[in-house]
């Protein structure tokens, strides 16, 4: 995310070849820390060993650092604009499509839950042209839509984390983090003209507060699932952003 940011700042000639260095090495870096499985984890690599968790103090399973969908498709994102070329960026692609769901959703590590690893993936996809082209994107889409609440929201709660049942999946009270990722996914899929894509910016216009954020009392962050959850203040602020950000830019694109 730093990197991606930073190719947007404009800088003096002089610090723009020390913001491209600073560029190169993030992905150098990241490229370094892809597993064996073709994803990435958050802090470390091919760090998936059970015998681990069987330390005395592997409390929450703390040892183990599996590869995620959520932080695969950060990587994917950047790599659609850094570095199209590269062989990790196939087998990243791979690990997406092996590791979606059979009712289409992808299980999300870092944020609550399937919601965020969906609109995720689905938006990574998209940023290299392959959302529209992968088979399971359709059914990923259909599956969002599914979720959707009467006010145009969407919203999960940490049951879904807790109990196995899928209806608990996408399921909950409409919040503004979680309908942004859904927004976001479903904005990557071509979905910008859709009812569902036009209700959920409608919530999000509606609920908004006059001083700018949403309001968000619920745990949408995930620390280490069934153990304990956050909440992440400027979710509510910043994924909703971004969400109306990827809106307004598809439908200037159509516009022009």
């Amino acid at each position: 995310m730093v990197a991606r940011a930073l190719r947007k700042v404009q800088l003096s000639t002089a610090e723009e070849g020390a913001k491209a260095e600073a560029i190169d090495r993030a992905l150098r870096w990241t490229l370094s820390m892809q597993s064996r499985d073709g994803g990435w984890a958050a802090f470390d690599r091919d760090n998936d060993r059970q015998i681990l968790a069987h330390v005395p103090f592997a409390d929450f399973m703390s040892p183990l650092d599996p590869t995620c969908a959520d932080v695969t498709a950060h990587v994917v994102e950047l790599l659609g604009e850094l570095d199209r070329e590269s062989p990790a960026l196939g087998r990243a692609v791979a690990y997406l499509k092996a590791t979606q769901e059979a009712d289409g959703a992808w299980y999300g590590r870092w944020g609550v839950n399937y919601l965020y690893g969906t609109g995720l993936a689905l938006a990574a996809l998209g940023a290299v042209s392959e959302a529209s082209e992968h088979a399971g994107d359709r059914l990923a889409v259909a599956w969002l839509a599914s979720r959707q609440n009467a006010d145009g929201g969407w919203g999960e709660t940490c049951r879904s984390y807790e109990d196995d049942d899928p209806a608990y999946r996408g399921t909950g009270p409409s919040t503004a983090s979680q309908t942004a990722w859904a927004l976001i996914g479903l904005i990557a899929a071509g979905e910008t003209f859709s009812p569902a894509v036009q209700a959920g910016i409608d919530y999000l216009l509606r609920t908004q507060q006059e001083e700018g954020p949403w309001e968000e009392d619920a745990y949408t962050g995930t620390g280490f699932p069934k153990a304990f959850y956050l909440r992440y203040d400027l979710y509510r602020v910043y994924f909703p952003l971004l969400a109306l950000a990827r809106y307004n830019a598809q439908v200037a694109e159509t516009m022009q």
